[in-house]
């Protein structure tokens, strides 16, 4: 277990915040395959605050993917302590500082990494979202913005005297982007540096990374993030390893019948309409590195409902099962 402030989590194992992914069917999905707290996508405090539509509706949930963390970008004490009202009245479990995000037209607003170089404006955010906060605060954190400005210990430090309850590190610097290996050191740096429980976040390809990561780090949880986007079974297979099991991969009938469940719930989610657009793209996730992959990628602009996604399926795992379980 891992406790956040006043949140008791089933496990130490987080879904990271990822624009266009942690919405609300894929996190759903992710707590049902063991992830202990999910992420939303990263929601702007300035959306919030002016009442924009599709940003109020990505503080959508549902019950059975509770607890639920949400992730405020913004510069602004004001606004974000503003936003983090908003979202715990909407049924934030835990309230997400991004301090991480390397995007430009994030940073050039002042947020996400671009506040690594600014840890006097870090403790006037953390300090109002606390005071306004009536839920767990956390944050998100990279090494600094660049090797030559490495700031992450300092504003660990500054987010942990600050009075939030819990910090991730992803280790490396926003001018890296995702290029490159994450330094897992400077995890178990903040481990020291904060005082509070840090999770660890970065290169955790495989369930093996995961525990290798607490091994080396002394981290109190792992978030992982793109390593679930095509194979959300990670979090299922990092218990399985913790509690001694074998960690399969999912079957072709599991697979299949997930991919189903993942529409039905996106269908449920935006409506029919939508939810054939943005099932294509998960479809190159969950079929990456699967034999005829190529062909059946080829067929997945076809998809124009649940039964026209119900056949496509069918034809390809038919031929799938023909050759054996890859």
């Amino acid at each position: 277990m891992l406790r956040i402030g006043t949140v008791t989590l089933e496990n130490h194992l987080v879904l990271a915040p990822m624009a266009g992914i942690t919405n609300l069917p894929f996190r759903t999905l992710a707590r049902r395959l063991g992830a202990g707290l999910v992420t939303t996508e990263m929601v702007s405090a300035m959306g919030l605050t002016m009442g924009h539509p599709r940003t109020r509706s990505y503080l959508r949930s549902w019950s059975d993917e509770k607890p639920l963390a949400v992730q405020l970008f913004g510069a602004g004490p004001r606004s974000m302590a503003e936003a983090a009202r908003i979202a715990v009245e909407a049924g934030a479990d835990i309230i997400d500082i991004n301090m991480g995000c390397p995007v430009r037209k994030v940073a050039k607003t002042g947020a996400g990494a671009a506040l690594l170089d600014h840890p006097e404006r870090v403790a006037e955010i953390v300090t109002a979202v606390r005071l306004a906060c009536t839920v767990p605060l956390t944050a998100k954190i990279r090494a600094g913005w660049a090797p030559e400005r490495p700031t992450g210990l300092e504003i660990a430090r500054v987010i942990a005297d600050c009075e939030a309850d819990a910090v991730t590190v992803h280790p490396r610097f926003a001018t890296q982007r995702y290029t490159g290996r994450a330094d897992w050191r400077l995890i178990g740096a903040g481990k020291g540096a904060a005082r509070i429980p840090v999770m660890g976040n970065g290169d955790v390809f495989r369930a093996e990374d995961a525990l290798r990561m607490r091994a080396e780090t002394g981290c109190d949880g792992v978030m992982i993030g793109r390593s679930a986007v095509g194979n959300p079974w990670i979090f299922r297979q990092v218990l399985d390893l913790e509690a001694g099991r074998e960690p399969g991969e999912p079957t072709l009938s599991e697979r299949r019948a997930h991919i189903l469940e993942h529409y039905r719930l996106l269908a449920r989610a935006v409506g029919e309409q939508r939810a054939p657009y943005m099932m294509r793209g998960l479809l190159l996730a969950y079929t990456k590195g699967l034999p005829y992959s190529s062909r059946f990628r080829g067929r997945i602009t076809s998809i124009k409902d649940f039964d026209t996604l119900t056949e496509l399926m069918d034809d390809y795992f038919e031929t799938l099962e023909g050759e054996g379980e890859p």
